[in-house]
């Protein structure tokens, strides 16, 4: 009877050996011979999934600080090693994490025994790298570590390392490799290296290799051709963006809307108005849809080219065809209207586009009329959205409200600032304080005291702002005890006075002569921790110098210099026209003599205050005009 064969073969090791009277004992580790490897038809190893899916596993195990040992562990323990396309899989299924990915990539080279990295684990790890847009450096040290190993690249790796580096010296490098490794660059090799130029901005490099792959009959996708087209475009290349479009529509290659929007914003900067119109009935034409982004580079190249009334017709079937204008459209259309001084016709504009008005487009177009100082055209637009709208946009009313006080129509303002809560729009004390200056500049102070308490009944309050523009526009005016009453007001809020609002107080005080009090609140002011700054200097310099008390005048600004307070030129004319009105000669001359240890350029005032030294003294200055490198330079001979 033959002998049965075993169904699986196992192999031992002797573990231990112990002695005994009958003989040695032996401890044998018995173990089944691993399978062997399965291969595809055509001989080469597929991998095995239980191994992939269990290295990926402990790989991935964060119970472990040393993963990568226990993966080695692991195999030892079964006598088996990872073969190249195992490794790739395990690469693969470790892509989230492209650090440990990489780790396991360098460890497998150097720590299984019998392994060795082929062309398409690299391709693998440097596909990831790609995806993750790793350092390229990074890539050209596993292309080392190729060389190294004797591994021959594909035409992928070449690939692949071309769309990580870029141009220039990366290109070449890819070059030098495919060389090397004896390889025939394909039409996505050329597609890939036209794409790296162009990534670095090297667009007539890019143009070359395209002629070179053109000569040899490969030919570009869609999405290459445009950008090819782009950069052409962005580099002022327009005759070769000609001949790339003819090739593409040669190739067979059909244009899309990006196509021939590079190509019509192409033609509108260079003023050729006849081909972006044949562009534009090309594309229309040919079917293609003109989304949102094509009809404002049609409405920009119109423009740009001053032809409003297309810019108006293109504007119309945009909405007849259902496609909404954004922010953008309305300032290229803005722009086209200001240019030609045609900013009456934007009433038809916001007709034509009146299904699409939105208080946020309102918004928008106030706002951009009022910054480009265009206030009546502003408030015609700011009335439509009035009239249109139950509840108004905060920042148009706000856009508004600044015209209407910089054009010095307070009455308007104040009217809009009492109706601002009739449309849903909070009033703030920021806009409060935007009317207040306006009247405080024109000196209406009868109409800040009624709206200030308007204010207040509002249940708005007051800040430091407010409190000091009222201070000062009742200064203005000579209404020093309403001034007065004000900052006692302000001191007992919780609302504090500032340095400002001291300087105002100051100057009100000091200027309707009431120069002891001012220098009163200025003690005050350095007793209670605030620091005067050259403002309240310069202000009790000039009342002091006014009153024709010199000496406390000098006096002041000695302390000035003492305490650190830089003064400013018109401190120093100031003081100077003081001492000129008062005969104090050689002290002016002495004053002037300091002022460029701060670094000061004299001015207009500074040289008449001169001038005014010179005939007092009978002595001569010389004066030398200015340079337009060194300024002013006067120095008293």
């Amino acid at each position: 009877m033959p002998r049965r064969r075993l169904a699986t073969t196992y192999s031992g090791r002797i573990a231990a050996a112990t002695p005994s009277p009958s003989g040695p004992s032996l401890t044998v580790t018995v173990s089944p011979t691993p399978p062997p490897t399965p291969v595809d038809l055509r001989g080469y190893p597929l991998p095995r999934r239980h191994l992939v899916c269990a290295a990926a596993r402990i790989l991935r195990s964060r119970s472990s600080p040393t993963p990568l040992h226990d993966l080695a562990d692991y195999l030892h323990s079964l006598r088996l090693t990872l073969t190249a396309a195992e490794a790739s899989e395990v690469v693969k299924a470790l892509a989230p994490d492209p650090a440990l990915a990489l780790a396991f990539f360098r460890f497998a080279a150097a720590s299984l025994p019998g392994f060795r990295h082929d062309a398409f684990s690299y391709n693998r790890i440097l596909l990831l790298l790609f995806r993750t847009r790793a350092d390229p450096s990074e890539a050209m040290r596993l292309v080392a570590d190729m060389e190294r190993d004797g591994v021959a690249g594909n035409i992928s790796t070449v690939n692949l390392l071309i769309g990580m580096g870029g141009g220039g010296v990366e290109v070449g490098r890819c070059l030098e490799l495919a060389k090397k490794w004896g390889l025939r660059l394909s039409g996505y090799t050329y597609k890939c290296i036209v794409q790296a130029h162009l990534r670095s901005r090297e667009v007539w490099k890019g143009f070359e290799v395209y002629q070179e792959m053109r000569r040899k009959g490969y030919k570009l996708d869609i999405f290459a051709y445009n950008m090819l087209l782009d950069a052409l475009a962005k580099a002022g290349m327009v005759e070769e963006a000609y001949q790339v479009f003819e090739d593409m529509k040669q190739n067979h290659c059909k244009p899309d809307a990006y196509t021939y929007a590079i190509l019509i914003r192409m033609s509108g900067k260079a003023g050729k108005t006849s081909k972006f119109l044949t562009f534009l009935d090309e594309m229309v034409s040919n079917g293609c849809g003109l989304n949102l982004i094509v009809y404002n580079t049609v409405i920009e190249a119109l423009g740009r080219n001053k032809m409003v009334d297309k810019v108006i017709f293109i504007l119309t079937k945009m909405i007849e065809s259902g496609c909404q204008p954004n922010q953008f459209t309305y300032s290229i259309i803005l722009n086209v209207l200001a240019a030609e001084r045609q900013l009456h016709r934007l009433d038809e504009v916001l007709d034509i586009c009146s299904g699409y008005m939105n208080s946020s487009i309102y918004s928008y177009l106030v706002k951009s009329l009022c910054k480009s100082g265009h206030a009546s055209e502003a408030h015609n637009v700011f009335c439509r959205m009035w009239n249109s709208h139950e509840k108004g946009d905060r920042d148009a009313f706000v856009s508004m409200l600044e015209v209407l006080c910089n054009a010095e129509k307070t009455s308007e303002a104040i009217d809009l600032l009492l109706m601002m809560p009739k449309k849903g729009i909070a009033t703030d004390v920021g806009m409060y304080n935007m009317v207040f200056s306006a009247l405080g500049k024109l000196k209406q102070v009868s109409f800040i005291s009624n709206l200030y308490d308007q204010m207040k009944a509002n249940g708005i309050v007051p800040d430091v702002f407010t409190y000091n523009i009222m201070i000062s526009s009742f200064g203005r005016v000579g209404l020093v005890d309403k001034a007065s009453e004000l900052f006692e007001e302000m001191e007992a809020s919780n609302c504090k006075p500032d340095v400002i609002t001291y300087n105002s107080l100051i100057n009100s005080l000091g200027k309707n002569g009431d120069l002891d009090e001012a220098h009163m609140l200025f003690k005050d002011m350095q007793e209670k921790g605030y620091d005067p700054d050259v403002f309240t200097y310069s202000i009790l310099i000039e009342c002091f110098g006014k009153s024709n008390k010199v000496d406390m005048a000098c006096s002041l600004f000695d302390e000035m210099i003492a305490e650190g307070c830089v003064p400013n030129i018109v401190t120093y004319n100031i003081l100077l026209d003081c001492l000129e009105r008062h005969g104090k000669i050689a002290e002016a001359h002495k004053l002037y003599g300091t002022l460029k240890q701060h670094r000061l350029t004299p001015d207009s005032i500074t040289y008449s205050i001169l001038e005014r030294l010179e005939s007092r003294s009978q002595r001569t200055v010389r004066m030398r005009k200015p340079s337009r490198t060194t300024g002013w330079v006067v120095s008293p001979v």
